[in-house]
């Protein structure tokens, strides 16, 4: 897909491209019962104190003991930054389908017409499961500059795809990607 970067097949913690996979919470690696502001690692922490307290680089995107892509796949498996999920919404095809059940998006390259398939897993809150085979969430490594509760994260509905800011302590999915 765009940039020479390479975007795994499926979401951590699946085993097959449509598979939900784990929900993680903004910077945390592990999943976890109830997903709620009292145990949220990074709740209320500006971006200054994520960087001073090593959650993220001088570059602004998580380290990687703290991104669940490096931390659950190991190597150089990472998760993207908020510049590459727009690229990815820029110079692809995005093609609302089912596979095997499972309502997501096949998303073609329109350089090499190479494609990876993203589920609508939605997001957890509290410890239920919200919107499933509706909505994607997919967090990307970058945090908000201006709101100590939030991250950047895809978004997308049958219609439409796009970036927004969401609150760091909801488990959403990861889809790795690697150089």
């Amino acid at each position: 897909l765009p940039s020479g970067l390479l975007w795994a097949t499926c979401n951590v913690g699946a085993n097959a491209p449509e598979e939900y996979g784990n929900y993680y919470a903004w910077g945390e690696i592990t999943t976890k019962d109830e997903y709620t502001e009292e145990n949220n690692e990074t709740y209320g922490l500006s971006y200054s104190q994520l960087q001073s307290q090593g959650y993220i680089d001088s570059n602004g995107k998580l380290t990687s003991q703290y991104d669940a892509a490096t931390a659950n796949w190991g190597g150089d498996w990472r998760m993207p930054t908020k510049t590459e999920m727009q690229e990815l919404i820029n110079n692809c095809t995005w093609t609302w389908t089912t596979q095997n059940g499972v309502n997501g998006y096949k998303v073609t390259s329109k350089v090499n017409s190479n494609y990876i398939f993203l589920p609508a897993a939605r997001y957890r809150r509290g410890s239920s499961l919200y919107g499933a085979g509706s909505y994607g969430y997919y967090w990307s490594s970058t945090p908000s500059r201006h709101n100590v509760a939030d991250a950047v994260l895809l978004y997308f509905n049958s219609g439409n795809q796009f970036m927004l800011y969401d609150r760091r302590r909801y488990g959403q999915s990861v889809r790795p990607v690697v150089e």
